[in-house]
């Protein structure tokens, strides 16, 4: 029997029923369901993270006190150029950076060598994991308590141990070069672990492939871990220096607990510890201006935004010489 075929451009009827209901809810769904699912993120984020954003943005551009929050005065960009002619300021800038490059190189330097360790086949290797990642469970006040009472002028158990060894005390909230020490050992203390799990699981991901071919070539360990277990971890690196920068860039809970009280609500009685976040926790909270407090949040913003930048650019050269 002879069948006949629509001639092209012919309308196919629509269909009718409960059929064709549920083919229009099942077009919908596919349509409307992945907006829906990433709705509650963007919602979250914009009332926690762009709103206060824009709103700190916008103080930044006006005289807001602490006392009146609900009069505010349009000053452009003074606040900005107020923050940038103090030279408490550019102390915060430097202590900033020094802090976060005295904290941040030893720190994915030890993390990169218990992952290494870590990677081998060990007895409970589950436990070290753990043991490895219990700092950075503590909170950072504990840490910093903990940390201030080694670190004490008078009666510290460094001190002690210093004392014992001949070595004579050491005053090391109010030096500039130990109080910047005395803050990166804690911070290394909190997330080397952290750094080395990261670390960890980006070694296991190493094809074993490489790993038998270097060791047919004659490659020792040391050269395995140069000429392979190194490259392979290049991005899983630049992402913890990335993490680690910004990290360092808020760093407040250290600095602010190291010797406690007023001194260490104003980063030492020099400001030799001085980090950006005090700076704005003395002009926002203490002082009460919350318009320069709001310009100093969006020039560490800037700065993070710079560092960003840099280590992209670093990031792009180092794939461009692989490759």
């Amino acid at each position: 029997m002879a069948t006949t075929t629509p001639a092209r451009g012919a309308r196919t009827p629509p269909r009718r029923g409960p059929g064709a209901w549920r083919t229009r809810l099942w077009r919908l769904d596919d349509k409307v369901s992945p907006y829906a699912y990433i709705a509650p993120f963007f919602l979250v984020f914009g009332a926690f993270g762009l709103y206060p954003l824009l709103y700190t943005g916008w103080i930044a551009l006006h005289r807001v006190e602490m006392t009146g929050l609900d009069r505010s005065e349009w000053v452009g960009w003074d606040n900005f150029a107020r923050i940038l002619q103090d030279s408490e300021f550019w102390t915060a800038v430097s202590n900033t950076f020094v802090i976060g490059v005295l904290s941040t190189v030893p720190q994915l330097l030890v993390a990169l060598g218990l992952a290494h360790l870590l990677n081998y086949r060990l007895r409970a290797s589950a436990f070290w994991r753990t043991v490895v990642l219990t700092p950075y469970a503590t909170s950072v006040a504990t840490a910093a308590l903990v940390f201030a009472l080694v670190f004490r002028a008078d009666g510290g158990l460094l001190n002690w141990v210093l004392g014992f060894a001949g070595l004579g005390d050491t005053d090391w909230g109010n030096g500039t070069w130990t109080s910047k020490t005395a803050i990166s050992v804690i911070v290394i203390w909190r997330w080397t672990g952290y750094n080395a799990l990261i670390y960890l699981a980006a070694m296991q991901a190493v094809p074993t492939d490489l790993y038998e071919a270097a060791s047919l070539d004659g490659a020792s360990r040391w050269q395995q871990f140069r000429r392979v277990t190194i490259p392979s971890l290049r991005p899983t690196i630049l992402f913890t220096v990335v993490i680690s920068t910004i990290g360092a860039m808020q760093l407040f809970g250290e600095p602010l607990l190291l010797q406690g009280g007023t001194l260490g609500a104003v980063g030492g009685s020099e400001h030799q510890y001085e980090t950006l976040s005090i700076y704005l926790y003395n002009y926002g909270w203490k002082l009460g201006h919350l318009g320069p407090a709001a310009a100093v949040a969006w020039a560490m913003l800037a700065l993070l935004l710079l560092i960003a930048l840099i280590n992209w650019i670093v990031g792009r050269v180092a794939r461009r010489s692989a490759a």
